[in-house]
């Protein structure tokens, strides 16, 4: 097969944070088939495709597109060379129309008007061409995140490109929506569309590719054809170790009654229901899982337990304590900890140090202070030791957090919650978009604050985890808990997931 992509010796350096992304990497990708980019976070991926792309220049290496040697210094250099990229954070404008997103710095004119109807037509034809259904006049604010998707992928068609990088793209995407993501991708393969496809699930990449680069320290460690492999020799490519597979679930004895959930209705942003008589309670040392669709009231759900949501009507009691109709600070301070869903928006300030992260929520700790101001140097030899607990990968103290790999800000949030000492910790997604090695440790983690017998609210798209990690199984369909599945029954996947979906198990 002809070579569409050839990237020989290419290295880039961030001396600001001193760190050496791409060593020297080779990679070549064949013209019309489906490549993936594996790796753990910071492993190097999402910095090779960006040089590809033209966001970064290389220090050093060569890149040649379809024979020809090229040099890109800006985005619109690989555009023009058939080269486009999905990022895993969207580049659409909320409050326009998905036709105006489409057409965007690519407008087509009659005269001195824009040709809006010639636009249309062209991409209706696209995308009947490759079925990706989309609503040409709907807003991309109102539509769903495997809708924008499918924006940004016609996008790329509308602009000829035949070289497509999707960069972690299932990372936002919930199970339906990665299985139309995998249809259309074969439908572009078939059409003599060239795919990389960057990712750290190795489900993914059986299911998805022909061929595998795996990258580790900014290195190419292995490219091999698919087939030819699985999921285990990956899991150690990309490691560096044998990767456990399954956690150890300690023996815990399960104590009293820490939070009870009462009859709780919850409104949404639109002023409808999304949390509907909901009840429950959790028990010391228990983990109870959370399963269902995404949108089916779990965020509204989470931002109630930690005072970030008001509550319409019903009871919200920790350790016997009404806090209900409590400020954010309160339920804080009384013992439910919270790990986000969103790390880069609710659990982080990207411009903030380390060190300023791990202190929030601490900073009125006497061991902090001198008299009317922070310590810095004991928050610092501090913030040194938790980094170093919980093995977070940073360069220096005062580094920005916005810095960090996916996986190590997930840690620090982790860090900053558990050292609370909380009686329940609420952990929304917490592996979502981490790799496999970061995946490990963060099941650990919850495992190790398991048997330190406190309460865990688990909220995961990941059935498979839920089902690893929970004692108990709830699950949860527009608002309302639909079953309860307890593992020393053993969990029944066939009927969780029909209770997911609305349906009742036969």
């Amino acid at each position: 097969m002809d070579v569409a992509i050839r990237m020989e010796g290419i290295t880039k350096r961030f001396p600001s944070s001193g760190v050496l992304a791409n060593d020297h990497i080779d990679f070549q990708v064949r013209s019309g088939e489906i490549h993936c980019l594996l790796g753990e976070n910071g492993a190097g991926k999402s910095t090779l495709m960006n040089i590809l792309y033209g966001l970064y220049a290389q220090d050093e290496g060569s890149i040649t597109i379809d024979g020809r040697k090229v040099a890109f210094s800006l985005p619109l250099d690989a555009i023009k060379a058939g080269i486009a990229m999905v990022h895993q954070h969207f580049m659409l404008i909320p409050v326009f129309t998905v036709l105006e997103n489409l057409i965007l710095g690519n407008e087509p004119c009659k005269g001195l008007f824009l040709d809006k109807h010639k636009a249309q037509e062209e991409i209706t034809r696209l995308s009947e061409t490759y079925s990706l259904g989309i609503s040409l006049q709907a807003y991309i604010q109102d539509v769903s995140v495997g809708m924008q998707q499918r924006v940004e992928i016609l996008k790329m068609l509308y602009r000829g490109a035949h070289i497509m990088v999707f960069d972690e793209p299932t990372a936002i995407l919930t199970p339906q929506e990665v299985k139309d993501l995998f249809k259309t991708m074969r439908r572009l393969k078939e059409k003599g569309n060239t795919i990389i496809f960057i990712t750290h699930k190795l489900q993914e990449v059986m299911e998805i590719s022909d061929r595998v680069t795996v990258l580790r320290d900014g290195k190419n460690i292995a490219t091999m054809e698919t087939k030819h492999t699985d999921p285990r020799q990956l899991a150690n490519l990309m490691v560096g170790r044998e990767v456990l597979f399954s956690v150890h679930r300690p023996v815990v004895e399960i104590g009293g009654e820490v939070l009870r959930v009462e009859d709780l209705t919850v409104l949404n942003q639109r002023n409808m229901v999304a949390v509907d008589g909901m009840g429950f309670s959790v028990n010391e040392g228990e983990i109870i899982g959370f399963a269902g669709i995404d949108n089916n009231g779990q965020s509204e759900l989470i931002e109630s337990l930690t005072g970030l949501r008001a509550v319409r009507s019903g009871r919200i009691c920790l350790s016997g304590e009404d806090l209900t109709h409590a400020c954010p600070n309160t339920f804080l301070k009384k013992g439910i900890a919270h790990i986000p869903e969103d790390r880069l928006y609710r659990g982080i300030i990207s411009t903030f140090s380390l060190c300023e992260n791990l202190l929030l929520g601490h900073q009125d700790e006497k061991r902090f202070s001198r008299g009317m101001f922070l310590d810095y140097p004991a928050i610092r030899r501090w913030a040194k030791g938790v980094l170093e607990s919980f093995d977070v990968r940073y360069a220096d103290l005062e580094m920005e957090a916005g810095l960090l790999s996916g996986g190590n800000q997930q840690k620090v949030v982790v860090a900053r919650e558990v050292l609370r000492n909380p009686k329940v910790l609420i952990a929304a997604q917490p592996t979502r978009g981490l790799d496999i090695g970061a995946t490990e440790y963060m099941r650990k983690k919850l495992m190790d604050i398991k048997a330190g017998k406190k309460a865990i609210l688990l909220f995961s798209l990941d059935l498979s985890e839920l089902m690893g990690l929970s004692d108990r199984i709830l699950v949860v369909f527009k608002g309302k808990i639909q079953g309860e599945f307890c593992a020393r029954d053993g969990f029944d996947e066939s009927s969780i997931g029909l209770l997911m979906a609305g349906g009742r198990p036969q």
